[in-house]
């Protein structure tokens, strides 16, 4: 059995060498001279191809897009927000006047029951601008600084006082977290 198998294999591998024989050999369809010329004008295209080919430059311009777009969408939430911070400001600044006249309405002779009514408003005033952040700022008897006060008349100095001490507020100051919103008159010693 195993020298038909060998002869069976044989005679196949015979028969694939004939019909190899047989066909026509086909002849190169261009010539070596022809296909260099070919392959140069090919390397020459792509070449070309690549030196047009402008997707890294599209790349660029888009990423650079991206991050100008991302830059001014946080720009302007950054305005937003100080925008909405300085129009707070500006309200409780013009609101602050009203606080004044409720003190100075107490500061007043009033009978019992205007007197109690005049406290609720200012009370009901001052827990307002408790709840936006807004704190009083009271600085009598402590150094003097620009930053929160605002020097409108000097004072002799008392015993015991020291130089640039204020000595009495005339208008209260208020501030919003670190932002001042109204600068407090105040007397200073000199």
């Amino acid at each position: 059995m195993k020298e038909d198998k060998k002869k069976e294999e044989k005679t196949k591998a015979e028969e694939s060498e004939e019909k190899t024989a047989e066909e026509p050999q086909a002849e190169p369809i261009l010539s070596a001279e022809d296909a260099a010329k070919v392959i140069e004008e090919l390397k020459k295209e792509v070449a070309a191809l690549k030196e047009n080919d402008k997707t890294e430059e599209y790349k660029d311009k888009w990423m650079r897009s991206v991050a100008e777009f991302d830059n001014y969408k946080k720009r302007n939430a950054n305005l937003y927000r100080e925008a909405y911070g300085d129009g707070k400001k500006d309200i409780l600044l013009k609101v602050l006047g009203v606080g004044d006249n409720l003190e100075r309405a107490l500061a007043m002779e009033l009978d019992e029951k205007t007197k109690e009514g005049v406290s609720m408003i200012l009370r009901s005033f001052t827990e307002m601008l408790e709840g936006q952040g807004v704190t009083e700022i009271n600085p009598v008897g402590e150094k003097f600084d620009p930053n929160l006060c605002e020097a409108v008349m000097q004072a002799e100095a008392g015993e015991g006082e020291e130089a640039d001490c204020v000595k009495a507020v005339f208008q209260k100051g208020y501030k919003m977290g670190d932002k001042v919103i109204r600068y407090a008159k105040v007397s200073v010693t000199k």
